[in-house]
Order: C-alpha cells, then structure tokens, then sequence
C-alpha cells in the first residue's frame, strides 16, 4: 500500500505521519480486557517501556482478580518489578497538569520528581507546551515490538468490564471508592507500526528532558504480544496521525485534523462515532458539507449522556448544543442522530464514553487520543491509529465486525443481530432504531441547554481553544477596557463555576484531615475560642495557616461566619485571608520560579509572566476570576516578583466583594433553615444583593483603572 494516489485515504504527510506495517493488530474495548493486555506485555518486556499519558495513575490495578504469577497488581509496583528483575529500562512520562485537575490525581507526583524505588524507572511531567495546552497522548510501546494507542490513561476511573454493572465491587478507584461504569478503546499493533510510536515516545521524552533513551533490538524469539488478545488483522498497513502545536521552533502538526476532514470527505454510506466531546467547528462544517453534498449519508454518533463533572456541563456541553443545533438544520433530524448508552430503565447511571473511535463506510476504522474538540485539533498533543480497508478484504470484515461489537455493548444485543438489523434495514440509524428499547440501550441525546445557562457561558474561543490562550486575552475578556453589557455576567459566571471548583483541588482531598474539615467540624473550633481572650489572634493566624495549607478559602470563611456571626467572622475572614495571601507570597520568594513552575500548571506560570506588568489588576482579577487555588496563585506572585505593595493591595481589593458575598449568603442561608420565615428570606435576599453591588463596583473600578494605565 505505498501507493499514495486519490483512490487511498491515508496520505503520509498530509493527515498521517507514516504509514508502517503491523502484522498483527487488535482492538481491547473496555479497561478490563486493555489492563490485562498491559500487564501481560509489560511482563514480558527485556529491555524498554514507555508510557504517555495525560493522566498516570501509580496504583492503578491492572486486574481485579488475584494474579496467579506472583507479580503486582499495580502499575507502580509491577514497573518497580520488570525494572528490578528484568532490568528493563522504563519511561513514564505524564502531562505536567495545571492545578485544575488536581483532585482527580494523585497527589504524589505533584510534591515528588519519581514514584517509585528502582534506578531504572524514569517518570518526567510534561510541560513542552504552549500556554493552556496539554500532553494528551496515551501510548504504551513495550521493547518496541508491540504498542498501545488510543483513549486510555492508565489511571484511576478507567477500569471496567464490558458489562458495565451499575453496581460492581471491582470497579473501584485506587481508595476503595467506587465509581460510574466507563468505556473506551484502546489498539494493539506490533512490527514497524510499534516502532514508529516507540519513536515517537522517544521523542517526547527527549524534548523534556534532554536524554535520548537507546534503541535495542528485541532479543530473538522474544514476543511481548499478551496471551490474552487475539489479532484480528494480519498484515496490514497503520497510519499515524498526530496533534503538535507549534512551540519553541517546532513546528505546528495537524495531521489529526486534516485526517477528520478528508475521512468526512469521503464518507458516502454512514460514519458511526464514538467520542466523549463534540465542539469542533472544523468537524460541524465538514460534517454539514458532506451531508449536504451526499444526500443518502447518516451519521451516528454515541456520547456520553452528560459530559462529566458539573464544570463541563455548564461548559463542554454548552457548546455541544451550540454545535448541534446547527447540524440538525442541515440534516433535519433524519440523517444525523446522537445517542448515548442507558444502562438500565430503572436507574439514572449512564454510561461514561471515554472512546474515541470513527468507523467511516467500514472503510476506515480510526482509534483516537483526539477528542472532537477544538483543543485537539491543534492545541493539545493528540495520536491517532487508523486503517484503510479494501473493499471485499479481510480488513474491512474485521472493521465490521469491530463496529458491530461496540454497537452490540451499547444496545445490549449480539454482535450478530446488529448485522442481520443492518443487513434487513439497508441503514445503520434504522438498524438501531429497530434494535433499541430494551432495559439497556442506546437513547437519544438531547443535547438541549438551559437558554439561561446557554446566554451566560462564553464562545469556544476561551473554553476549547484551537490555539494557545493569551493570558492578557482571558484577563480581558472578564475585565474589558470597553464597557459591554454582558461583561458582569461573565464575572459572575467565572465567580461561581471556577471558585466553587478550583478551591476544591486542595490537598484536602487525599489526606484523612479531610474527613474532619468539614463545615461543622470548623465552626466547632471557632465556638471552643469564643471565650479566650486572644481569640482574634488564635482565628486569623489559623485561618493564614489554613490557607497556606490549601484548605480551601470558601469553607475557612463559612466556617468562621458560622462561628463568630457574619460582621466579626468576616473581619476575621479578611484579615487571615489576607494574612494567609501574604504569608504564601513570602513562601512563594523563597522557593524561587523553578519550584513554583514545575507544580503550579502552565496557565498559571504564564500569568505570572505578566504581573509584574500589569501586577495590581492581575492581582485584582485572579482573586475575582481565579484561575488556579488562591495559595498557588500567592506563591505564584511572591516567584514571579511583584511588587508586595500591589500584592497586598490587589488581594485586598480582589477579596473583598467574594468573600463578602460568601460570608454573608451563608449567614443568610442559615438562618433560613433555621428560621424560615419573610424575614429570614429577606436578609438573605439582601445578602445577595449587596455582593452583586460590590462585584459591580469592584468591575467599574477595574475598567476605570485599566482605561486610565492604558492612556498614560
């Protein structure tokens, strides 16, 4: 298949990278069937291993089931144990995150540079990007003879059979904590194809670090291929496509998109999907194009029923329903239909689609790292495997059955009835039609959101980029130099959503102090003080040390308001969180930049870039739209050096509306339950208002000042 004419897909240095031979190739759908496969390879590996990730997960466990060969269970181990015992040379590389996702991680590799006690593994993080871009590639080479591509991270949450039992004692996070069915999709290739993506690992590894890991052959006779999968192509070409932005002399690569385009392009029949977002405006426009142009085109596309937590909702999925309302004009319902997997009729647990899969006319089968998101078309790092079939040939069977497989899981059927409801239908949207409506099956997704919400999320320029985010463009955009009628609404919005959810990826979350610091436990504390006579100096120099800690802001202030009432506890809430602010600036100066960069994400780094510009305002601002926790974005300053005097100052100024708006909405809520009566819900009413005012104020002061500094 060297030729490269119209009549093939694929195009080397067009929308894939290479095109290499794999003799062997499989498909694992679901963690159970992946992590095993893992595992089997990684115990069979003499000489190199190399991960990728954008999340890693050092006690994953790999199975579920007691191991008959006497070796670990958990990633972190297991790799201790092939580098020990083998004397393989392992390298773990993961995305160097921003502290937004740090509750989902786990906290080690956030304080320490290795997880583990073997000389011979070697973990980096990831921070080769542009500002607000991440390392989102998920490979797994084995002494490059066989690799792992697709949407799986070896990470907590991601493990799960196929059966997806809403209740399953197995399916539980590295805690013991259970968590929601969850599906993907990895691809198992070996020959040259692995090779080329243990190149590809190497080259990411050797941009972070600066070490170039040798390249050994595999010792004769040595297949690293695990027991449990059987192949279902021989012999067959792989293309790989990737998502690099351009960064520090490397050039942009967007291969992944321009493969999207030309598979759309070329769709005549249907193109079944998988993916866990759907934002792009690359893939509505090709998508509209094709439909328009092919009148007998469906496409079917399977999603999660919501896209995950509560700030992707109010933000990815706001922007799905954007992107979709604009298709289903085109197609007018008829040719387009998107579905997500139900579980069961009697539960509201749905199924959490992780995939990122495309099955073009079962031509094409392409399993991706990309998500149908802007970001991944040309921001974050992306790989893709994809295989063109020849009509007739024994890879298009295999892409057939592989798409009938993922249809069955979904609509709780066979494989075969899937075939023989397309076979008899003609059509894939009418083949489900007729198959749907049992106790678990595909149902259709309604993408609609409040018109409210809706109004008040911005575009995707800001929440899916397709390109790095310029830090003075996101200040900006919540405080403009011009006045615009919905600019306070945006405040708000950024208010809510990212102090709500930023202040929660504290340390709190992994330590069993968290069991006790909650709410209660707090406002206990604050009434044993009530009677020593220091007890204003006891509160706000705990309240600082909390805060340096990282005990989130927002329960500290509650906690103090319900202790001491709304005037002195925000008196008290002030001055420690003032203090605390000071204190994390002081600590922030005497780590230096180095430290504070490698843990503080790329985002936050980039803005410290600028305060020392525009200090005052940037303060002011990160303090209302924080876009990191409140002690990050201290030490963040005190590296960066600011001017104490601005730091001060802004995080006064910046403090002041939030922490009143909190100090007294909880106050007013409480005395709500407490006494729900008119009066009661008055105050609280009243409460609002007030912060709503105090916010206005603080904008137009903002805007002033920025008017101001920008005419000088």
């Amino acid at each position: 298949m060297e030729d490269n004419s119209d009549n093939h897909l694929l195009k080397p240095g067009s929308n894939c990278w290479c095109m290499e031979q794999a003799r062997r190739v499989a498909f694992l759908v679901d963690g159970e069937d992946y992590f095993r496969a893992v595992r089997e390879a990684i115990l069979q590996a003499r000489h190199s291993i190399f991960i990728l990730g954008w999340d890693i997960h050092s006690r994953l466990a790999l199975v579920r089931d007691e191991p008959e060969d006497g070796h670990p269970r958990e990633l972190g181990a297991l790799l201790d144990a092939v580098a020990r015992e083998q004397g393989v040379e392992v390298h773990v590389l993961s995305w160097d995150f921003a502290m937004i996702y740090a509750i989902e991680r786990q906290a080690v590799p956030l304080f320490v540079r290795n997880w583990k006690s073997h000389k011979r593994v070697h973990f980096r993080m990831y921070d080769q990007h542009p500002l607000g871009a991440s390392q989102h590639q998920k490979v797994v080479v084995v002494d490059d003879a066989v690799a792992f591509c697709g949407g799986f991270d070896l990470s907590q949450w991601r493990w799960d059979t196929s059966e997806h039992r809403i209740e399953d004692p197995r399916r539980v996070d590295p805690d013991g904590e259970p968590y929601p069915p969850f599906h993907d999709v990895q691809m198992l290739v070996d020959g040259d194809a692995a090779v080329a993506l243990g190149e590809l690992a190497r080259a990411r590894w050797q941009r972070v670090s600066g070490d170039a890991p040798a390249i050994e052959s595999v010792p004769p006779g040595q297949d690293p291929w695990p027991a449990s999968v059987e192949p279902v192509i021989h012999d067959t070409q792989v293309a790989i496509a990737r998502t690099l932005p351009a960064y520090e002399g490397d050039p942009e690569i967007c291969e992944v998109e321009q493969l999207y385009l030309d598979s759309i392009a070329a769709a005549e029949r249907f193109i079944y999907i998988e993916n866990q977002y759907l934002t792009a405006h690359c893939i509505r426009e090709a998508l509209t194009r094709r439909l328009q142009e092919q009148d007998a085109l469906e496409v079917v596309i399977v999603m999660p029923e919501k896209t995950g937590g509560w700030l992707e909702q109010h933000t990815m999925d706001v922007l799905r329903s954007r992107l979709v309302r604009k298709l289903e004009e085109v197609s007018e319902g008829k040719r387009l239909r998107l579905y997500y997997p139900r579980l069961s009729a009697g539960s509201d647990t749905s199924l959490m689609v992780h995939a990122k899969v495309m099955v073009v006319d079962d031509r094409l089968v392409r399993v991706a790292s990309s998500n149908l998101s802007n970001r991944s078309m040309g921001l974050d790092s992306e790989c893709d495997l994809a295989i063109e079939a020849q009509p007739g040939s024994a890879e298009q069977a295999a892409i057939k059955q592989f798409r009938e497989r993922l249809l069955a899981e979904h609509l709780g059927v066979s494989g075969a009835e899937v075939a023989d409801a397309m076979e008899a239908q003609g059509s894939l949207i009418a083949a489900i039609e007729h198959l749907r409506g049992g106790d678990r099956s595909l149902q259709p997704l309604n993408t609609e959101v409040d018109a409210d919400v809706d109004q008040m999320v911005p575009d995707s320029a800001l929440l899916d980029p397709e390109q790095p985010i310029d830090t003075y463009r996101f200040i900006d955009h919540f405080v403009p130099e011009k006045h615009r009628s919905h600019t306070f609404r945006r405040v708000l919005v950024a208010v809510v959503t990212l102090a709500a959810l930023l202040g929660l990826a504290a340390a709190w979350r992994w330590t069993d102090l968290g069991d006790s610091m909650d709410v209660d436990a707090l406002a206990g504390y604050a009434d044993a003080l009530k009677a020593h006579p220091a007890t204003p100096l006891f509160v706000i120099a705990g309240f600082a040390l909390a805060v340096v800690f990282m005990v989130p802001l927002t329960l500290l202030v509650v906690a103090v308001v319900l202790g001491f009432g709304p005037w002195l506890g925000l008196v008290y809430a002030l001055a420690g969180a003032e203090l605390g602010a000071l204190l994390g600036y002081v600590i922030g100066q005497g780590i230096g930049r180095d430290l504070v960069r490698r843990h503080a994400g790329e985002w936050v780094n980039s803005v410290s870039k600028r305060l020392s510009k525009r200090g005052l305002l940037t303060i002011i601002t990160l303090r209302i739209v924080p876009v990191a926790p409140f002690s990050v974005i201290n030490m963040v300053a005190g590296a960066s050096h600011i001017r104490l005097r601005d730091f001060a100052l802004g995080s006064l100024l910046g403090l002041l509306p939030g922490v009143i708006a909190i100090a007294l909405f909880a106050d007013g809520l409480v005395r709500a339950i407490r006494t729900p009566d008119t009066g009661t819900f008055a105050w609280l009413g009243v409460a609002v208002v007030v912060a709503l005012g105090l916010l206005l104020g603080v904008r137009k002061w903002l805007r002033t000042t920025t008017s101001e500094k920008e005419s000088v």
